[in-house]
């Protein structure tokens, strides 16, 4: 756990019997000690370099799991190429971050912090601070996913009119989907709730928008062109902006924090505080704790990013071996045949296919694999990686 994790999450792997290492290290550290794990667990502090990965191979590292919603920290193609897993824990910061977009539309529409400012300074104002009720108001939701649709719910309490675009559409959701543009040109507030790297709000889109409109963004610092954001808002085409995430953030607490956005009056940011809730911590902690237990006592893929289709598997008692191989014919029975001369017997071998030509199988073993056992499966022809 490189980034720490909350107790209830290291409850889990104690009463799992498995051990943990909360110590912070650096880069260089890392890559030193990561083969002395099965797991690596991050949050959003750490890079997982193919470098990391690659010294963690050499050793016992079998998967990396992202404590949070994203893997951009993460280089899932390396993971991919070396057998490695990658798991994430997408459900535990939700409602936080639902909250925190409606956190910064209140407190932008209501000109909230240049008020606590001027107070702060001891002066009396109250001129130039009218704003805006959401009541009536349309919200509209680019990325309508789970962060997505908690926010339309959490906005009836306000009589809001909910628009979204989406790719996939949720049926029974609060959203009425219509395209991008018109959620752009109708929205009073436009949320970027969106899971991907590319550019959802550049020049084109700004310019689409009301200039009495609000844009939200709690979903990732590149989905929105910063310096076209800049200059819609010096220039009065937009009302203003509540932002959570930025094209560029300090890598370290305490570090500088440079943007042109801190000119801004009409701006209201906050640094990186989508998950940063008590229970959000919580829910997290223990989602990325059961499905790295899942995946290292049970061989259960669910939750993989970079994976086939997951299977669900009935809890039993056996030993995991795992076996990164090359998908072609006949390797299982190689496998199978080494294993039946030792006399282990097989209970379920559940297999993911991971990247181009290449496979994970998880065998389930009633009897203990010693190392007599992984050195003839390491010599078949086709096996890149035989480990318990």
């Amino acid at each position: 756990m490189n980034d720490g994790l909350d107790r209830e999450g290291l409850k889990l792997f104690e009463a799992a019997g498995i051990e943990t290492d909360c110590n912070r290290k650096d880069t260089t550290a890392l890559i030193k000690q990561v083969r002395d794990f099965d797991a690596l667990i991050v949050r959003s502090a750490t890079a997982v370099t193919r470098e990391i990965i690659e010294s963690g191979v050499q050793g016992r590292l079998k998967i990396v799991g992202r404590a949070g919603v994203g893997t951009d920290n993460i280089d899932v193609a390396a993971a991919t190429e070396n057998g490695v897993v990658v798991k994430s824990a997408p459900y535990g910061n939700t409602n936080a971050a639902a909250e925190l977009a409606l956190t910064l539309m209140l407190t932008v529409s209501r000109k909230v912090v240049p008020g606590h400012d001027s107070l702060i300074r001891g002066v009396w104002r109250k001129k130039g601070f009218d704003g805006s009720e959401l009541s009536g108001k349309t919200l509209g939701i680019l990325g309508c996913g789970r962060i997505g649709q908690r926010l339309s719910e959490l906005v009836v309490v306000f009589n809001m009119n909910v628009i979204g675009y989406d790719p996939v559409v949720v049926s029974g959701s609060k959203i009425r989907y219509v395209s991008k543009e018109e959620v752009l040109s109708n929205a009073d507030y436009v949320s970027v709730n969106s899971s991907g790297k590319e550019i959802v709000i550049g020049r084109n889109e700004l310019f689409l928008m009301k200039p009495t409109a609000y844009l939200i963004n709690t979903a990732r610092g590149r989905n929105v062109d910063e310096k076209a954001l800049y200059k819609a808002l010096k220039a009065g085409s937009l009302a203003g902006a509540g932002i959570d995430v930025y094209e560029d953030e300090p890598a370290e607490e305490g570090a500088e924090f440079r943007s042109k956005l801190r000119e801004l009056e009409c701006v209201v940011m906050t640094p990186h505080l989508g998950a940063s809730t008590v229970e959000a911590q919580q829910k997290t902690s223990t989602e990325i704790a059961q499905v790295i237990i899942d995946y290292l006592v049970h061989g259960n893929f669910s939750s993989a990013v970079n994976v086939g289709e997951n299977i669900e598997l009935e809890e039993r008692l056996f030993y995991p071996l795992f076996i990164f191989h090359m998908d072609k014919p006949g390797m299982f029975a190689k496998i199978d045949n080494v294993l039946a001369d030792y006399g282990v017997n097989i209970r379920e071998n559940p297999s993911r296919q991971i990247g181009d030509g290449y496979a994970i199988a998880v065998y389930l073993v009633h009897q203990k694999i010693e190392q007599e056992i992984l050195n003839e499966l390491n010599k078949i022809a086709g096996v890149i990686r035989a480990e318990t």
